[in-house]
């Protein structure tokens, strides 16, 4: 039998495994978008997502990530996680883990007929030995997007495939739609629907919601955010904070 301590580090252990999957999808939202940076220019992000269940938080403090218009339609990708977790009566843990990068590619244009349509591969690479935040394996984001927009509406949505090794971890897919509209130059608002399967052994599907925007102070800078809940029985809140800086 293990003793009391050991036996409550482990169930910290195995508690943050199944809390600590972050699903980095298009800002402020867990689902994507088709939509390149134009060709030579910038997207930076520095943004928080949050994840909260009673008694447990979990989440980015904070991540930076940058997108790169390579070529036309062709976007490169770049993100760099800062980790934390808190439980309560366990205590707090902070640190880096793993490396996202990744290549959007949109093959079909947009027309008053037919949506873009584009893929997103991601890779995760465990760069820093970290067992709280990281399984040590790669992981691979297989997803396709598209997207319709109808003057002030816009909608996007699209479904994926995680290739997510590590012990007890399971290949796990992500599905989502959002839809938002152009108050004014200044205010989009939307909320997203999504679901993914469990990625865990000890885990079990979801599915939520999500309401924000993104309020524009100038063409270059805009503060983007989401709140929402999921609808399954975990009662987690999740959140996203971030600013977009666009060059």
């Amino acid at each position: 039998m293990l003793p009391i301590k050991k036996k409550y580090s482990v169930l910290f252990f195995l508690l943050i495994l199944t809390n600590i999957q972050l699903i980095y999808g298009g800002p402020p939202f867990n689902t994507d978008d088709p939509e390149t940076v134009r060709f030579k220019h910038w997207e930076y992000y520095i943004s928080s997502i949050n994840n909260y269940q009673p008694g447990t938080w979990s989440g980015t403090a904070p991540h930076l990530e940058l997108n790169y218009g390579l070529v036309q339609n062709v976007q490169v990708h770049l993100l760099l996680p800062l980790n934390y977790n808190y439980t309560r009566n366990m205590g707090s843990g902070f640190g880096y883990a793993d490396t996202e990068i990744g290549l959007k590619y949109r093959f079909i244009q947009e027309t008053d007929n037919s949506p873009q349509i584009g893929i997103f591969p991601i890779v995760e690479i465990p760069t820093i030995k970290n067992s709280e935040f990281s399984s040590g394996e790669t992981k691979i984001y297989l997803p396709l997007w598209m997207q319709k927009s109808w003057g002030k509406i816009t909608t996007y949505g699209g479904a994926g495939y995680w290739i997510n090794p590590g012990v007890n971890n399971k290949n796990w897919i992500f599905a989502g739609w959002e839809i938002q509209y152009d108050f004014s130059e200044a205010v989009t608002l939307g909320g997203e629907l999504y679901y993914h399967s469990a990625d865990n052994k000890s885990t079990r599907s979801e599915t939520g919601f999500n309401l924000g925007g993104s309020i524009n102070a100038s063409e270059k800078f805009h503060f983007i955010f989401s709140f929402g809940h999921t609808l399954t029985k975990d009662n987690t809140f999740t959140s996203y904070l971030g600013l977009l800086w666009t060059i």
